[in-house]
């Protein structure tokens, strides 16, 4: 019941979203409508650790083999949903090796997990209390955690309504073309350009991010 209720409140809060975008101009307007409902979906209840271990898997990759080497790495450990920081670690950089992760990968995992086991990765229920610049600033500093992933988290693990991943290319490439400009904004631009996005700007990075992989001709 609690899902549905969650489920029914984000599909509000969309409608909401993709009205007010809706509002903005021509261009937001026959693009919302073109692509229709928003379909993010989130995962509310995983862990930060574990959002943050997915995330570096995937980083550089595509989906299918980030999923792939999940899985074997998830295999080592069939009676848990999900290695703890503790499994992670007394497995060592060379069992993940194993799994498919580069040198710099099981470097950046490992050092999540031992930040899980020092309380600097925070867990779900403190995570929700950190603001947006409290979270960044207290992840950043970890191997392979960049702002782009702790935007990641925010989106898709802490369901945050306002965030806006500057840096991320499908964002500034999609701006680009639903404006038909020349060139993609700067991060420093595109954050500039979403402040009038607020409070909707991850509804508005789920739109930018739905422009087909090739430009029509």
């Amino acid at each position: 019941m609690t899902n549905q209720i969650a489920a029914h409140s984000s599909q509000r809060s969309y409608l909401q979203a993709a009205n007010f975008l809706s509002s903005l101009d021509a261009d937001w307007a026959e693009h919302v409508a073109s692509v229709g409902p928003c379909r993010l979906q989130s995962k509310p209840v995983r862990e930060p650790y574990e959002a943050l271990i997915r995330a570096v898997a995937y980083q550089q990759l595509h989906a299918k083999a980030g999923d792939a080497i999940l899985g074997r790495m998830q295999a080592l450990y069939p009676e848990s949903p999900f290695p703890t920081p503790e499994q992670m670690l007394a497995a060592g950089p060379d069992s993940l090796r194993g799994c498919g992760f580069s040198s710099k990968k099981a470097t950046a995992i490992l050092g999540v997990a031992q930040a899980a086991v020092d309380g600097v990765v925070p867990s779900l229920d403190e995570a929700h209390i950190l603001s947006d610049a409290a979270l960044i600033k207290r992840l950043v500093p970890l191997s392979g955690i960049g702002r782009w992933t702790v935007e990641m988290l925010m989106i898709y693990s802490l369901s945050r309504s306002d965030i806006l991943p500057a840096d991320d290319f499908g964002v500034r490439d999609g701006y680009r073309r639903l404006k038909a400009l020349e060139k993609k904004p700067t991060p420093r631009q595109m954050r500039e350009i979403a402040e009038s996005w607020s409070p909707f700007r991850t509804v508005a990075t789920w739109y930018l991010w739905q422009f087909p992989a090739k430009r029509p001709k």
